[in-house]
């Protein structure tokens, strides 16, 4: 299993980062690597690249405001991603960690730049 973290302080009000992670539909409004989400119910949804690669993703943990994990999976790697938000006066500190496994061996050396291609702050 192969680990990513990011920390980052973000001028912006916990809220308003809150709100923008979790606006699954909005994605590709801001993320280069994808042509779109679909939201398929209150704990899942699939993101598209832009080539139609998707990957499924279930909402597996929810804290409003202070935490949000989900499970994902497509057909190369499955994984586990823990989004922890912490207030900064008018900041906001983020902490994203992602936990992935790859599913096909000869896809190993390349997770590495796979994590930072498709990270969910990109």
């Amino acid at each position: 299993m192969t680990t990513s973290n990011i920390k980052a302080l973000i001028n912006s009000e916990l809220h308003t980062v809150w709100e923008a992670v979790l606006a699954v539909d909005q994605y590709s409004s801001w993320r280069s690597d994808l042509s779109r989400t679909e939201v398929v119910n209150h704990s899942q949804f699939i993101e598209y690249t832009k080539n139609g690669y998707a990957t499924r993703f279930t909402v597996t943990a929810s804290e409003t405001y202070k935490r949000w994990e989900f499970d994902m999976e497509n057909t190369n790697m499955k994984g586990h991603w823990v989004g922890i938000f912490t207030p900064r006066g008018n900041a906001t500190q983020i902490d994203f960690t992602e936990y992935v496994m790859i599913k096909k061996f000869f896809f190993k050396p390349f997770v590495k730049s796979y994590l930072k291609n498709s990270r969910r702050s990109s």
